[in-house]
C-alpha cells in the first residue's frame, strides 16, 4: 500500500506527463515547466518536478523524479541527485499565501506567450475555459525567471486568489484545488488564447468576443440533477466528470 507522499508524488508525475501530452511543453519547451502538488496531512509541504535530470523532459518523469519542498522553497525530500525547479519560488510562495490552493502549474504555452507580448488581452472565444477569461488576466510584467523570494512574492501577490496569470514573454500560471483543475485550466487558457491569435489573425486588433452575459448564462442556471429528465438519473447528485481526467492519466501511465 503506498504511502500518501508516495501517492502524491505518483500524480504529480503523471500530471507532468500530461502536459507534454497535451501539447503545453513540447519541442523546445519539453523540459520547462512543472506542475506540483501540496501534500495532504503537512499542508507546508508540496511535491513538485525538479531539475538535474539525466532525462530532462516532462514527457520523461516518474514519481521517483519527483522532490518535496517546503513553502520556503527549500527541497526537503527526493533523490539527491535531483533538485528543486528554477522557478521553486512561483509554487512555494503562491502555496504560503493562498491556503486554498493544492495545485500550482507553470509551463510555457506557445500562443498564450505570444499574445502576452502582442499586448492582446485574452476574450472569451469558446466554451472551453470562457469563465477563466471572463475578466482580463492579470500580467506579471517580466520575462525573467522566477528566482527570488521577492520575486516570488510579487508574482504570488499579484495573482491574488485569481486561478490564473500570465508571465510576459514567459507563459503562465495557473492554480486549483487538485492537479486536475490546475492542469485542465492551463489546456483551457491556451485553447482560449489559439481561438483569441487566429481571431485577430484573421480580424484585425479589434476582432468580436463572446458577450459576458453569454459567459455569465453558462453558470447562473439551474444544475442538471435538478432537471426533471436528470433528477432520476442522477439521483440528485451532480454529474460526475472525473472520466477525462483518468483518461488523460491512462494515456501517460
Amino acid at each position: 500500500m503506498p504511502t500518501e507522499l508516495e501517492d502524491v508524488q505518483k500524480q504529480t508525475a503523471a500530471a507532468n506527463r500530461i502536459l507534454t501530452d497535451l501539447g503545453l511543453a513540447v519541442g523546445v519547451t519539453s523540459a520547462l515547466g512543472h506542475a506540483s502538488m501540496r501534500v495532504p496531512s503537512e499542508p507546508n509541504k508540496f511535491v513538485v518536478k525538479g531539475r538535474e535530470y539525466e532525462l530532462d523532459a516532462l514527457s520523461e518523469m516518474q514519481a521517483d523524479d519527483m522532490v518535496v519542498c517546503d513553502t520556503e522553497g527549500f527541497k526537503v525530500g527526493g533523490r539527491p541527485e535531483v533538485t528543486q525547479c528554477s522557478e521553486i519560488k512561483i509554487h512555494s510562495c503562491i502555496y504560503k499565501t493562498q491556503p486554498q490552493v493544492n495545485s500550482v502549474v507553470h509551463v510555457h504555452p506557445r500562443y498564450t506567450v505570444l499574445l502576452s507580448v502582442l499586448g492582446v488581452t485574452i476574450v472569451p472565444m469558446c466554451q472551453e475555459g470562457a469563465p477563466l477569461v471572463r475578466n482580463p488576466l492579470k500580467v506579471y510584467p517580466h520575462v525573467k525567471t522566477i528566482q527570488t523570494d521577492e520575486e516570488g512574492m510579487d508574482l504570488a501577490t499579484l495573482m491574488g486568489s485569481d486561478k490564473a496569470i500570465l508571465m510576459q514573454g514567459h507563459g503562465a500560471v495557473t492554480t486549483g484545488k487538485d492537479l486536475e483543475e490546475s492542469v485542465t485550466a492551463m489546456l483551457q487558457l491556451e485553447e482560449q488564447a489559439r481561438m483569441n491569435y487566429l481571431a485577430y489573425s484573421a480580424a484585425g486588433r479589434d476582432y468580436p468576443k463572446i458577450p459576458l452575459e453569454l459567459v455569465d448564462a453558462m453558470s447562473n442556471r439551474t444544475p442538471l440533477h435538478e432537471l426533471p429528465h436528470f433528477r432520476d438519473v442522477l439521483q440528485g447528485k451532480e454529474p460526475q466528470r472525473g472520466g477525462i481526467w483518468a483518461y488523460r492519466v491512462a494515456r501517460v501511465s
